[in-house]
């Protein structure tokens, strides 16, 4: 550390600024150097990007290690490679922290956890979300179990804040060993591509242990963990683009679990509609079409914000405006697996649901889902637990819930896909809908077995079943469908239906916590 011999105060003002220029240097402009000629930015750059103009306060600028070990005793650096503090975007409070991959290649030291562990506390206490920057190296390998406990100090603030605060984290860099645990108990993820990867264990490690040859990039880049493995919700080509998205996805968001997403105003009519709609569903019912476009025709403006787009892309979460209220979107796929729920479908809509109802966020969900998709990699997979997640999910939510199902709502997939017997509060369904067990066809197979070699009567009772089951009628008898609605009316009857719903309270029984089906 520098001694600075203190005379008048312009002398001090003097000796304060060149302090904080030294501190915003970070680790020198040739480290600087080389994180531009990487295409990567610095961490105060990304601030800079990521927060309005002129609105990030720092804290704990001049925070330096404090390891004696191993030649660290006199390698002050001030901020030791993390800049943390709080700005805003949109006029909205957020902290942040920005990792330092010029200092100490962003490694985590005891007092590197500790500025991070600051923030969280003050998010928590002061109800705003939190983004963290992450490009660093790991743990400090110099200060040993020092290093290890400041991620364990982080990783415990994790969980406390989780339901609190939204919690995003953007990869922008190397994120290994025990670092990719504090991201992994965040509500988002996000990645830049080429420039930033996630792994417990490196390549080096994997082909000692395995002897399997893999790159750095297939082994934890964000093309494997938005398509494959679900660690991250989106990746995007830079720095600059990925910032951009985060501040999109913030927009959408309350600050914490006591408030409700901003409302935005909107130059889109409640009563619109959308003609198209009523000649979208094929007249085959094995025809696939886009749900996309009932998303986008019903939507504030047709905008559309989607939540792990690359992976299980049999059904669709993500969020949307309605007359200017953020809300959470499920939608079952067509176009994909014809719409099933497996596996992986089950446990992204389950998180995404979970998320929604911690931070008051109402729920629209879209059905067109012929049932659970069958075979033995499902179900030694464990598709009953893991479609018991999205069931599990969507009867602890507390928020406004509305469905409505376009088309198929088969067997005990009609009842996970927010039915009225898990306590969805208004369920509509177009005239097109057909609930029923299972698809008539293997349904007269099943009741009728014993005809199957007179083709007339199974095609007679085929039609009978259709005729039977093939709408949503009885089902609108039982009072299990709220209305039958004209497709082109959706936006204006969905608007209408959460409208009621603002005030909702519901009842819960008393327990420390549920224990869903992980």
């Amino acid at each position: 550390m520098q001694l600075v011999s203190w005379g008048s105060m312009q002398d001090i003002i003097r000796a304060l600024e060149k302090r904080r220029e030294e501190a915003r240097l970070g680790g020198g402009q040739r480290r600087i150097d080389i994180q531009h000629n990487k295409g990567k930015l610095t961490a105060r750059e990304r601030l800079e990007v990521l927060l309005d103009p002129g609105s990030f306060e720092e804290y704990d600028m001049f925070v330096a290690q404090r390891c004696n070990d191993f030649g660290m005793a006199d390698q002050y650096v001030p901020g030791d490679g993390v800049v943390v503090g709080w700005g805003t975007i949109n006029g909205r409070m957020t902290y942040v922290f920005s990792q330092d991959f010029t200092v100490f290649g962003g490694s985590l030291s005891e007092t590197h956890a500790q500025k991070i562990c600051k923030i969280l506390d003050l998010a928590m206490q002061n109800g705003a979300p939190v983004i963290g920057l992450n490009d660093s190296g790991g743990a400090r390998i110099q200060e040993g179990v020092d290093s290890l406990g400041g991620y364990a100090e982080v990783f415990w603030r994790n969980v406390q804040a989780s339901g609190v605060v939204p919690q995003i984290s953007v990869i922008m860099g190397p994120c290994a060993g025990g670092a990719v645990y504090s991201p992994a108990m965040t509500d988002f993820i996000y990645m830049v591509r080429d420039t930033s990867y996630m792994f417990v264990t490196g390549p080096d490690v994997v082909k000692t242990v395995t002897n399997e040859i893999v790159s750095a990039e297939e082994l934890g880049g964000a093309g494997t963990h938005v398509s494959k493995s679900s660690v991250a919700d989106a990746a995007f080509d830079n720095d600059v683009e990925t910032l951009l998205e985060v501040r999109r996805l913030f927009e959408y968001l309350p600050s914490s679990s006591r408030e409700k997403a901003p409302s935005l105003p909107v130059n889109d009519r409640v009563d619109r509609a959308e003609m198209s709609l009523d000649s979208l569903i094929p007249e085959n019912a094995n025809t696939p079409y886009d749900m996309m476009e009932v998303i986008r025709k019903i939507s504030d403006e047709g905008e559309f914000l989607p939540i792990q787009r690359e992976h299980a892309g049999n059904i669709i979460t993500g969020f949307i405006r309605l007359d200017g209220e953020t809300t959470g979107v499920v939608a079952n796929q067509p176009m994909v697996l014809a719409g099933c729920l497996d596996i992986d479908a089950s446990k992204k809509a389950a998180r995404f649901v979970r998320f929604c109802d911690c931070f008051n966020i109402p729920i629209l969900t879209l059905v067109d889902v012929p049932g659970f998709l069958p075979g033995t990699a499902q179900e030694y997979g464990g598709i009953i637990k893991n479609g018991a997640k999205l069931l599990f999910a969507y009867a602890e939510a507390t928020v406004p819930k509305v469905t409505l199902i376009t088309r198929k709502a088969y067997g005990g997939a009609y009842d996970v896909m927010a039915s009225k017997h898990i306590r969805a509060d208004i369920n509509y369904a177009w005239p097109s809908a057909e609930i029923a067990v299972m698809g008539a066809r293997g349904a007269v197979e099943i009741i009728y077995r014993g005809e199957l070699g007179d083709r007339e009567k199974i095609a007679k009772r085929t039609a009978d079943y259709e005729a039977r089951f093939a709408n949503p009628f009885v089902a609108a008898e039982r009072g299990f469908i709220d209305d039958v609605i004209l497709p082109h009316n959706s936006r204006r009857r969905l608007i209408r239906a959460f409208s009621t719903l603002k005030n909702k309270r519901a009842q819960t029984p008393s327990r420390k916590h549920d224990n869903i089906p992980l």
